[in-house]
């Protein structure tokens, strides 16, 4: 038996650590994992000085087709993912229209086919009225299941009365999603603009106490229904203790945080980037940043994602709060996460655990996350000392913009392969669009990763 493909000399990278090993790929699955020089292969590939992790896993994407497709459309939005080794994405229901029946989500399964460059699975919408179709939407094909906009964002999707909430986490069994800021207060803290409004006054509008209040409501909830949660985004520093409490009683939540909301912090993200640093929710005070990744630290976080949401630098440049809130970050994450790790804020092993095997096993997403015989052959090979600055002409999405511009970012994919075909090969975006839908076969992906 000869390989399709034999990439020799690498380290490779899992939660374990980091160790040296050969990769033998054959009809788009690893084959096999080891000691293989000599093996024989169609084609060998040097890998030596590279770390080759698993295709990472982007859980929070915001692709904006169908309606919205000047921001971003699933073609562009994939390429920023695949060429920042990104290899699966869990595309956001909060489209026009939005991803709420199965009309809406067969429609996105289409316009996906043959056009994507990663492989992709798309989120249904809760609203207050679709409760008694969520637990049958939740099990189709191509879908992880459920997300829940506690709080308005970009987008129609909301479900803030606690009924509504109690109703929509009876309608199913698989984790569900949610933004996680209390729409009351929100609404309440709008009196509160000052009288010259700047973006700065952004996470004192939608403050700490607003996230704080949601996140122990939908854990409440979580805990009187029995239903797993995702909390995604987590921004404050109040809610990694609500979490940690609800895991040590048992509770089956898991919790994600974004890189931006490591890298940046007010006020002067906001007095630098303007508008541009605008997100929901908001990016914080260095003491809110310090938490988190104290909270990071501890183990506390079970994902990053990027929570990719473009807006046009001309719909970005309205006058705060007239200013869409969401920013670029599927094509950065992975050099912004190499960058942490190379100034020993991270190991390599931390974002294998929280950006591929995590994703994988918490999701449901069969032979992925993973770089084991029989897994799906989707690699990263990365260039951990390669450093170089970010510039708006790297951008992939459509959006045309990016908050690291300007950016010193240490550590970049050289390589990608999708199902064991090159899309990136020396760092040039290779080929056509070949990214499948993803599968969600729970008991595939329970066995695949030996739960």
């Amino acid at each position: 038996m000869a390989f399709d493909l034999l990439i020799q000399g690498g380290e490779i990278v899992s939660s374990e650590g980091v160790h040296p090993g050969d990769v033998g790929i054959l009809a788009g699955r690893i084959e096999a994992v080891g000691a293989l020089a000599g093996q024989p292969a169609a084609e060998t590939l040097d890998a030596s000085g590279l770390l080759v992790f698993p295709g990472l896993i982007d859980t929070q994407v915001h692709f904006r087709e169908p309606g919205i497709e000047a921001k971003e459309d699933l073609e562009s939005g994939s390429r920023a993912a695949i060429c920042g080794g990104v290899t699966s994405v869990l595309e956001m229901p909060n489209t026009h229209p939005p991803t709420t029946n199965l009309v809406a989500l067969d429609d996105k399964l289409r316009r996906a086919r043959g056009r994507v460059w990663c492989d992709i699975g798309f989120f249904v919408g809760a609203t207050s009225d679709n409760a008694h179709d969520l637990e049958d939407l939740e099990q189709r094909p191509g879908t992880p299941g459920m997300k829940i906009f506690m709080g308005a964002s970009t987008g129609s999707l909301l479900v803030s009365e606690e009924d509504d909430l109690r109703r929509v986490l009876k309608a199913g069994k698989r984790r569900v999603a949610v933004h996680a800021e209390d729409e009351a207060r929100n609404q309440e803290r709008k009196t509160l603009l000052s009288a010259n409004p700047h973006a700065r006054e952004h996470p004192y509008l939608r403050d700490a106490e607003s996230a704080r209040i949601a996140t122990e409501r939908i854990l409440r909830l979580s805990r009187e229904t029995g239903r797993p949660v995702h909390i995604l985004h987590v921004s404050s520093a109040d809610e990694p203790h609500l979490i940690e409490a609800a895991k040590r009683d048992g509770l089956d939540v898991s919790a994600e945080v974004t890189p931006q909301h490591l890298f940046f912090a007010a006020p002067d993200c906001y007095e630098r980037l303007g508008t541009r640093a605008q997100m929901n929710p908001p990016i914080r005070s260095e003491e809110h940043r310090a938490a988190l990744w104290k909270a990071l630290a501890a183990g506390l976080f079970d994902m990053f994602g990027s929570d990719h949401a473009p807006h046009t630098l001309a719909e970005k440049a309205h006058a705060y709060p007239h200013s869409p809130s969401g920013m670029p970050g599927v094509q950065t994450m992975l050099p912004v996460l190499l960058t942490f790790a190379s100034r020993g804020l991270l190991g390599y092993n931390d974002i294998v655990r929280m950006a591929c095997e995590s994703p994988a096993s918490l999701y449901g997403v069969a032979l992925k996350g993973r770089i084991a015989p029989g897994f799906d052959a989707d690699l990263t090979l990365v260039d951990p000392k390669a450093s170089r600055v970010f510039e708006r002409g790297m951008v992939q999405s459509k959006c045309g913009w990016s908050p690291y511009e300007g950016e010193t970012l240490t550590g970049w994919p050289v390589h990608v392969l999708l199902h064991g075909g090159f899309a990136v090969r020396d760092g040039t975006l290779v080929g056509m669009p070949s990214g499948r839908i993803l599968d969600f076969d729970w008991k595939r992906a329970g066995v695949a990763h030996g739960r």
